[in-house]
């Protein structure tokens, strides 16, 4: 069994001059908000093998957040350009070259390619993944590669304002 868990990064910052868009900060409000899913997740004994996230600093700083919470080595978070370029296809790599002694899968990531790529596998789909929302997905095979041939089961779609 495969566990796929894709997540939209944490509410971030708009409102700082002269910063990229990849270097924009979280604020407080989406640090908070990521804290809930962190408890959801914990409540649900969530372990996860592997974290790779888009290096953008908000996709990172939310990564940490829930590597602290759920007691993932910090310095185990792998970051891939490819998860920040915006096509889903790239994502899809990634995850199907997994090795397969991983069985839980996080994908930290940005909208709107997130939300398409938990489309590929939700049916019916979602309109959009709001921040710090997670879509956790298992497929019953051992081997990523073979998660084409395999349909998904939606374990959850959970975002903070359900937890509310």
């Amino acid at each position: 069994m495969k566990t796929l868990y894709l997540v939209r990064h944490a509410k971030a910052s708009w409102e700082e001059p002269g910063v990229s868009d990849a270097d924009r900060p979280l604020i407080p409000k989406g640090v908070k908000k990521t804290g809930l899913i962190v408890d959801y997740l914990l409540k649900r004994e969530t372990t996860i093998d592997l974290m790779i996230s888009s290096p953008a600093v908000r996709a990172i700083e939310t990564a940490r957040i829930m590597a602290t919470g759920l007691f993932y080595p910090l310095n185990k978070i792998k970051t891939d350009r490819k998860i920040y370029d915006g096509y889903y296809d790239r994502i899809l790599d990634i995850i199907y070259g997994t090795a397969n002694d991983v069985n839980s899968l996080m994908i930290f990531g940005h909208n709107p390619t997130i939300t398409n790529l938990a489309n590929l596998f939700l049916h019916p789909g979602i309109e959009s993944m709001p921040t710090s929302c997670v879509v956790c997905l298992s497929f019953n095979t051992d081997m990523w590669e073979d998660i084409p041939a395999n349909e998904a089961i939606q374990e959850f779609v959970i975002s903070p304002k359900m937890l509310k």
